[in-house]
């Protein structure tokens, strides 16, 4: 079972566990697994085989002092004042205030976001837009396991939350096209539409989209869009929580250590929907009886007159 590792790891906790255990010394260890003996020291004296933190354990400002510090807390809380005005304010009575280091601390003490005031312009979050199942967010996440470098695809439905997950030791457009393939065969019903970003993994780029090698060749994916007539949907540009739902989805899975084993089996994940907080087959069977949708590949399932 492989473990998702931060991108300067040079062991394993397979490794960090011989280390603890064995009697030998740092630079035998250090040969055997082809590292430096400071890090042989260091996880030697450490007690887990866990990645530590980075950075400072208890944060304090550099520049602020502890009187300082309760000053500006205090005044935040009573006037309820913005950033720009409480710096404006407070430069009087500490003159080596910066901004950066104002909205440090408010961050420390929990109080950098302003509560929310009733009649406020501010508009509210809009919800995602309802479609019937068959909708389906995709992405792509790089993942660091015991074994290696590799990339994970993930596919999530909007309404039913049917999610699907491969990971593939190349991340290219044929291994895209394959995972789009892959994931027509495992959902029980059609998929009327698939959103993606802008990646050279789903997408040309933007330059080259409408050319006559574009317009001849065709995108791999979108190929097999076509051939399964799936609406192929592009997020805009740097607005990555336009794809939020799959976005979340990977962070869930790099999450789960039984979920980063390096396996290029496809697998479907059962999360609850916030919607009917059900899973997706039971909600997917309660759409396939009160809607009339056409399943594909679950034929123990009989619809009921």
């Amino acid at each position: 079972m492989g473990q998702v590792l931060h991108r300067g790891a040079t062991t394993t906790e397979a490794v960090r566990r011989a280390i603890q255990h064995s009697q030998e010394s740092l630079r035998t260890l250090a040969r055997r697994h082809g590292i430096n003996p400071k890090t042989v020291a260091k996880w030697r004296k450490r007690c887990s085989v866990a990645d530590l933190r980075t950075g400072p354990k208890h944060p304090r400002s550099t520049v602020l002092t502890v009187e300082q510090e309760a000053i500006i807390v205090a005044f935040r809380r009573h006037t309820l004042l913005p950033l720009d005005d409480c710096l404006y304010a407070l430069q009087a009575t500490i003159p080596h205030l910066t901004r950066s280091s104002l909205r440090r601390c408010l961050e420390r003490h929990g109080i950098s976001r302003l509560p929310e005031v009733e009649g406020s312009s501010k508009p509210g979050r809009k919800k995602f837009e309802r479609y019937p199942i068959g909708y389906f967010h995709v992405d792509l996440a790089e993942v660091r396991t015991a074994e290696g470098k590799l990339y994970l695809f993930v596919a999530i439905d909007r309404t039913s939350k049917f999610a699907f997950a491969e990971l593939v030791e190349r991340a290219d457009m044929q291994a895209a096209a394959r995972f789009l393939q892959a994931l027509i065969a495992a959902v029980p019903y059609r998929i009327h539409t698939v959103l993606t970003d802008n990646g050279i993994q789903f997408a040309d780029l933007p330059k080259n989209r409408k050319g006559p090698t574009a317009r001849f060749r065709g995108h791999p994916f979108d190929r097999v869009c076509l051939l399964h007539g799936i609406d192929h949907r592009l997020t805009k540009p740097n607005h990555p929580w336009t794809n939020g739902q799959v976005e979340r989805m990977n962070r869930t899975i790099k999450e789960r250590p039984r979920c980063s084993a390096t396996t290029t089996t496809p697998t479907t994940s059962c999360v609850s929907t916030s919607a009917t907080s059900s899973l997706p087959y039971e909600f997917i069977c309660k759409c396939w009886q009160t809607d009339r949708i056409d399943l594909l590949s679950i034929p123990s399932i009989k619809r009921r007159d």
